[in-house]
């Protein structure tokens, strides 16, 4: 169990510096102090379990290089128009019945526009809701105003990753700014919705790239309410097609990191999970992750959800009730 939390909580100091100190520890005392952590903030037998699913999908404008739905490049993802409602609904009964506490929407493009289809989705958002789950939605660039909106339909979380460091942006995107991606953030926490952010690790970044990335979700005020750390899956077509994977000791290193300068939020160990052995997943979850996408496939790529039942009962591994409901 965790320890009581009758004290606030408190990060530790979060200047870049004091960051790099933490991230460059040996691994195993960084892992054992992320983990004594963990468990004064969290409950170490618990991982939150999330599904998500693409609402529309493809044809984005945007040159994010390690996306395969943008119709800059060619992919095996083929564009779709917006899913219908009763076909989300399903897919977020099924997710509730096999455990997942919250259902992210994802839809492709760079902004939310006022039209039909964002008028879908906050009928999705309200609908699956009323199902009793927690609600995410990632759906690009969006302005206070329609966050509003969002939040007036029973939306809990908005998604919009920074992706990596400020300075090494834009070598992966080069369409949208890293300011506008701050942007986003700043009116979705003033809409009064829960931040999730974070990024993606394996980009061809330098450990001061990964250093400088959690310096940036450290130091939100408040801190992000959910933290995602991706490892990148190479998808054929894209430029980063052939991009070596990355270590998955540094992705444990990462989040040991994360869970010491932001101890209260959720971690979510996302993308890249399919590739990682039982042992490696293990890994992370004892540096500090206790969220993950389950089912067999995320926005496009695969994921290791049809192995999580066998790990979680190896582990011990309960799913973690909806908070928000």
């Amino acid at each position: 169990m965790s320890l009581p939390k009758n004290e606030p909580a408190t990060a530790l100091p979060s200047t870049r510096e004091q960051i790099a100190a933490t991230y460059h520890r040996p691994l195993l005392d960084l892992i054992h102090e992320a983990q004594s952590v963990h468990r004064r903030f969290h409950t170490p037998s618990e991982v939150q379990q999330s599904a998500l699913i693409s609402v529309k999908t493809g044809a984005c404008p945007e040159d994010c290089s390690y996306c395969s739905q943008s119709s800059r490049y060619k992919t095996p993802t083929e564009p779709t128009r917006m899913m219908g409602l009763d076909e989300v609904l399903d897919f977020a009964r099924h997710a509730r019945e096999n455990g997942a506490s919250r259902v992210c929407m994802g839809s492709s493009g760079r902004d939310v526009k006022d039209n039909r289809d964002f008028e879908q989705v906050l009928e999705m958002v309200s609908r699956v809701k009323a199902l009793g789950v927690e609600t995410c939605v990632t759906l690009g660039m969006i302005d206070a105003a329609k966050a509003r909106r969002l939040k007036e339909a029973g939306l809990d979380y908005y998604n919009h990753n920074i992706d990596t460091s400020e300075a090494y942006y834009d070598r992966v995107i080069t369409t949208r700014s890293y300011g506008e991606r701050i942007d986003t953030l700043s009116a979705v926490r003033e809409a009064g919705l829960h931040v999730c952010t974070g990024g993606i690790l394996g980009l061809g970044e330098s450990d001061d790239d990964r250093i400088s990335f959690l310096h940036q979700l450290a130091s939100m005020d408040p801190q992000p309410e959910s933290v995602t750390i991706n490892r990148l899956v190479p998808i054929a077509g894209t430029p980063l097609a052939g991009t070596p994977m990355l270590d998955v000791l540094v992705v444990a290193r990462t989040i040991a990191t994360a869970r010491l300068h932001m101890p209260e939020a959720p971690i979510r160990l996302s993308a890249g999970r399919e590739s990682m052995s039982d042992e490696a997943q293990a890994l992370c979850f004892l540096a500090g992750a206790n969220s993950v996408f389950s089912g067999e496939k995320l926005l496009t790529t695969p994921n290791a959800g049809n192995r999580d039942q066998s790990l979680f009962e190896r582990l011990g591994i309960t799913a973690k009730a909806c908070a928000h409901s």
